[in-house]
């Protein structure tokens, strides 16, 4: 848990509600879609917000191990524990 002002609070809760992101490419535009996820890419505030966000994210079975990047986070298990998928991703989700 972080111990943030209120004032930071309210304008982090602010920021993260009612975005939405389209895409531009080669002259076409898709269709603007509301952003679900407390990411906002090519932010300033993306980068600590992922920090934030991954920084209690554990794997729940030993032997497996989670590679956290800027903007994404990948759950290596090995051949051994195949049967942990389900409880990794399940811990995740949670």
């Amino acid at each position: 848990m972080l111990d943030l002002p209120d004032e930071v609070y309210n304008w982090l809760v602010s920021f993260f509600q009612d975005r939405s992101h389209c895409t531009y490419y080669q002259r076409e535009v898709s269709p603007v879609l509301d952003i679900t996820a407390s990411i906002v890419q090519g932010s300033a505030v993306g980068p600590a917000a992922y920090v934030v966000d991954t920084a209690d994210l554990n794997v729940v079975t030993s032997g497996n191990e989670l590679i956290k990047f800027a903007d994404d986070t990948y759950i290596v298990i090995p051949a051994t524990n195949v049967n942990s998928r389900q409880s990794e991703l399940n811990n995740i989700h949670r």
